[in-house]
């Protein structure tokens, strides 16, 4: 079973910084690429930033100046660095896994429960 587990999400002032942390398991190994979404009051739901298995970033053209994606493959952790906070990133923020099947399978998405970031004066 998949399970993903975010942390790290609250309240922070504009201009602030905050940490986002998602725990997956099986190892992030097991997974082509890990990605962070967000999604905020009557949006849909938009990637933030993602990383692949071979370590290639890709961010939105909204936080790419701002928020940095990493990993640490020991710890089956992916980590989402948010500098800059403005109240336009406020949303729920989540983990997700991505694992590609092979043949006409396509792809399996896994989502974390997501944690809410509010960013406010």
């Amino acid at each position: 079973q998949v399970q993903l587990v975010e942390s790290g999400g609250g309240l922070v002032q504009p201009g602030g910084s905050l940490r986002l942390s998602c725990a997956a398991s099986p190892s992030i190994l097991s997974f082509n690429a890990m990605g962070w979404y967000r999604q905020a009051p009557g949006n849909e739901r938009e990637l933030v930033a993602s990383i692949t298995s071979g370590g290639v970033t890709n961010y939105a053209d909204s936080v790419k100046c701002r928020f940095t994606i990493s990993r640490d493959n020991a710890k089956s952790l992916v980590y989402l660095q948010m500098n800059s906070l403005s109240p336009e990133d406020t949303a729920v923020y989540y983990c997700n896994a991505r694992r590609q099947m092979g043949g006409a399978y396509g792809a399996w998405d896994y989502w974390g429960q997501g944690t809410q970031v509010t960013v406010s004066s």
